[in-house]
């Protein structure tokens, strides 16, 4: 039975490593052209020639600027792993903390702004990156507060929707606007701002109040 043969010294694998290795160029280069010009300036052979390829290499992969922008930056946002440490207060944390660290001091904190530039101006690519990023975080996150609402640990009528923007808009506007710290101490206190905002109501508060008679003027002379 014959063997395939020994790959000789010197000479270069074909295929799959190689692709990788021009997927990792590309990605590489649109973040830092990004960074360095914004998505707007962005061109496809400008990607082409610091990645080191040629341009129909990069329409193989993508259909689209707005397509190769969103892929480069998912690259850094990375799917969430959804927590579950047996408490509410401890998952959320979890998640605060791992979006504190990726966005404090990270490529991602500094490309965010001009992404979300590019939203406001292009719907086309707004539609892109709120499929890319938001549905299927929104979707992992909304499993967290659930959770805590089977739990007792969240109001039953608790509106996810809202409890997620105020999981992350203390950070985000402190990234995009404020610029102020982004640290543990802000995840704990949004922890704490949820847990006590859209608390259970306690029982006393669920009864119905009794109607209190009024009182009229007597009117006899």
């Amino acid at each position: 039975m014959s063997s395939m043969p020994e790959p000789q010294p010197g000479t270069r694998a074909v295929g799959r490593p190689r692709e990788a290795r021009a997927d990792r160029a590309i990605r590489s280069a649109t973040l830092e052209l990004m960074a360095e010009h914004g998505v707007q300036a962005l061109t496809m052979g400008d990607v082409a020639t610091r990645a080191g390829v040629g341009k129909a290499t990069i329409y193989r992969r993508y259909r689209s600027k707005d397509e190769l922008v969103t892929d480069a930056v998912g690259g850094l946002v990375s799917e969430i792993a959804v927590p579950d440490t047996g408490a509410t207060r401890t998952d959320l944390l979890a998640l605060m903390n791992e979006a504190v660290g990726l966005y404090s001091d990270t490529l991602a904190a500094g490309l965010m702004p001009t992404v979300v530039d590019e939203m406001s101006r292009n719907p086309e690519f707004a539609a892109i990156a709120r499929d890319r990023f938001l549905t299927g975080r929104r979707a992992a996150l909304r499993e967290v507060f659930e959770r805590g609402v089977g739990r007792g640990d969240l109001r039953g009528d608790l509106d996810v929707e809202l409890a997620l923007d105020v999981l992350g808009g203390a950070l985000f506007y402190r990234l995009m606007i404020t610029g102020g710290p982004i640290d543990a101490r802000l995840a704990t206190n949004v922890v704490e701002l949820i847990l006590r905002g859209f608390a259970p109501a306690p029982p006393s508060a669920t009864k119905s109040l009794r109607k209190r008679p009024t009182k009229t003027k007597d009117k006899t002379k």
